[in-house]
């Protein structure tokens, strides 16, 4: 009962708001979505500690049937296992901060509609509880699109701003690409099991062992394919190499929505996906193969990127787009408790770091680019030691909570042992000195040397709210503790009593266990590459400030292909992009304007002299009409006379 009163309550929240916020008016629509967000928040953790501490037994709650159609059948139902009842805790605890953060941050808002605001947040809240929760593929895919709508409508919130409004289509349309190979894997799922409940294709999964798919010409073991195709989905949802050039784009929303999007919902969905689906992902060596070099790869790729933005905002999305690599890595060598362990303590402090964020813009009148920044540590004191938590904490420093999730994982890929796994660790490890470098860049040119705002500004610079600095507070507190009260239960020694049958692994999968004697200059590399990235950070924005200046003259090509993404944006715009619109545009100007519409005008002109010349016929009098009625009598009569001949 409470863990269906957690996932239904933002439901009810978002519904009243959206349908009657206008007649209630903002401060009524805040208090009932707030309202409703405690209470699922509290049902969800009190439904975690009965499953972690209690033994509550796992189970499904049926709400009925959903499809019916031959033999295909989907029921609507709540699954209830630690795997979920940990998603919701999360999902509802850092939703419901973010909504009280709200309150503060949107009181100024220049939309007007902060009641529509207040229901796409509980929206979005749903449909990622409603994901976390499906107890089949179909109920899991509307949970998957539902987040997508949310992301549209809450990144294009300001949608009377063109750039919100090309970012809100820019990530609906890129995560269309991902969804395509999600759905082809459901169907492949069901031709293959004979079904999308997750307890029937789990059962099953040894009777497919040898099941194969034959395409192109050549035979694909079937696990493989469906396993890469999942992959694609969320590839899209958690903005992994190729397919993540919507998430940095998203920050054209309101703060809140880039916390709640890169901290507890969307992004997290492809994570969860694939620990989901770990009894089939286990026995799919090529595909987990795959994910590990993506993984690798993002991680690594977008720590490069973050490095030289100037927009704070831009600077801890791709550190998101990069702590997703990391997840992936784990899942990809077999370490899918490790994967979510991080996504969980991740969810702390990279709320934490962008309402942080939020807080310095909402002190600095708007101002978002760091390079007009510095030296507000003395004027907003509490934003600045709550982002000291979360910059320790990303930066994988003793004892926050990153040092035990992320170290899990670059672990995770050396007792692998196999040569994707060390790829994931490299990228991993140099990711680890890379994020302590941006992340205390960030620091150090927001919060440390000379002003270089403009006085006007620095004026009216003030520390946030209550409302705004209460849930920093209680995020900065998760940062800290949830690393090591949650790690012997998540990763240690005892990990199968914990998780049960929600994520099962093959007999052969022995990573976690091996993770336990590891050399220990692996097990102290991540921290001291950690340390190094601090202190070259110090050396660059604290000791010698021009040194970075100077680095970027001296190497203009690098610092530019860093700074423009990798031109990601550039090359799509040339390859897809610009293609597509010069087809559309011959596509309109021949095929709509020149032939479906040129066809019938063009009739229409050839005919348009003789009707002229006939319309001349019609005088208006009797007299010609019935002559010209006589006339075509004789002419009748004549004919059949002479054809009776």
């Amino acid at each position: 009962m409470l863990f269906a009163i957690a996932v239904f309550a933002p439901l009810v929240g978002c519904t009243v708001a959206g349908l009657f916020g206008k007649a209630i008016g903002d401060r009524a629509a805040q208090a009932v979505t707030i309202l409703c967000m405690l209470l699922a928040s509290a049902c969800g953790v009190a439904s975690f500690i009965d499953i972690a501490f209690q033994g509550a037994p796992s189970g499904v709650v049926s709400l009925g049937t959903w499809i019916q159609a031959g033999s295909f059948e989907v029921s609507w139902a709540l699954r209830y296992d630690p795997l979920s009842a940990i998603m919701v805790a999360m999902v509802t605890v850092v939703a419901t901060l973010i909504h009280i953060y709200s309150i503060g941050y949107m009181v100024h808002d220049e939309n007007h509609t902060i009641w529509r605001f207040f229901s796409y947040l509980s929206l979005f809240s749903f449909a990622m509880l409603m994901l976390v929760t499906a107890d089949n593929l179909v109920q899991l895919f509307f949970g998957w699109e539902g987040v997508g709508l949310a992301s549209y409508l809450l990144i294009g919130y300001w949608y009377y701003r063109p750039s919100a409004c090309a970012a809100a289509i820019k990530a609906f349309v890129v995560n269309r690409i991902g969804d395509l190979g999600f759905a082809l894997g459901i169907a492949l799922v069901f031709f293959l099991f004979g079904s999308v409940e997750f307890d029937t294709i789990f059962g099953a999964v040894g009777a497919h062992m040898n099941a194969a798919y034959h395409l192109f010409g050549t035979e694909f073991r079937a696990y493989e394919v469906i396993a890469i195709l999942l992959f694609c989905g969320a590839m899209g949802k958690s903005a992994q190499i190729g397919l993540h050039v919507w998430l940095p784009d998203a920050m054209e929303g309101p703060t809140p929505v880039s916390a709640l999007i890169h901290a507890a919902t969307m992004v997290t969905a492809g994570v969860f996906l694939v620990a989901r689906f770990s009894p089939v992902m286990d026995f799919a060596p090529g595909a987990l193969t795959f994910i590990t070099f993506i993984g690798g790869t993002t991680a690594l790729f977008a720590a490069t990127i973050g490095c030289v933005q100037n927009d704070i905002k831009r600077v801890i999305a791709y550190s998101t787009c990069s702590q997703l690599g990391y997840m992936f890595v784990a899942a990809g060598v077999g370490a899918y408790q490790a994967s979510i362990f991080h996504l969980l303590t991740h969810a702390f402090f990279k709320a934490l770091l962008f309402l942080s964020a939020g807080s310095v813009i909402h002190a600095m009148s708007d101002e978002q680019d760091m390079r007009h920044m510095g030296g507000l540590a003395r004027l907003i004191p509490l934003t600045y030691a709550v982002m000291w938590a979360g910059s320790l904490a990303l930066g994988g420093i003793f004892p926050f909570a990153g040092y035990y999730s992320k170290d899990a994982i670059i672990e995770a890929a050396w007792a692998a042992g196999t040569g994707i796994g060390q790829y994931g660790f490299w990228c991993t490890l140099i990711a680890a000195f890379l994020t302590a470098f941006y992340t205390w860049r960030l620091l150090f040119m927001t919060f440390h040397g000379k002003p270089r705002a403009d006085h006007h500004v620095l004026e009216h610079v003030h520390e946030s709210p209550p409302v705004m600095t209460g849930p920093l507070v209680v995020l900065a507190i998760g940062a800290l503790i949830a690393g090591f009260s949650l790690r012997n239960l998540l990763i240690g020694p005892e990990w199968r009593a914990f998780w049960g049958g929600s994520i099962r692994v093959a007999p052969t999968n022995h990573v976690l266990q091996d993770m336990e004697s590891l050399p220990a200059i692996v097990s102290h590399a991540p921290l001291v590459f950690g340390l190094l990235g601090i202190a070259v950070a110090a050396w660059f924005y604290l000791i010698t400030p021009a040194l970075p200046g100077r680095l970027a003259a001296a190497f203009p090509a690098g610092y530019r292909f860093l700074l423009n993404k990798w031109y990601f944006d550039e090359l799509y715009d040339a390859v897809i992009v610009r293609p597509y619109r010069a087809l559309a545009r011959v596509l309109w100007q021949v095929g709509d304007t020149a032939i479906i519409d040129g066809v019938p005008n063009g009739l229409a002109a050839l005919t348009e002299g003789g009707s002229a010349r006939v319309v001349r016929l019609q005088t208006g009098s009797m007299a010609v009409y019935a002559f010209a009625m006589l006339i075509g009598l004789v002419v009748l009569v004549s004919i059949f006379l002479l054809f009776l001949r």
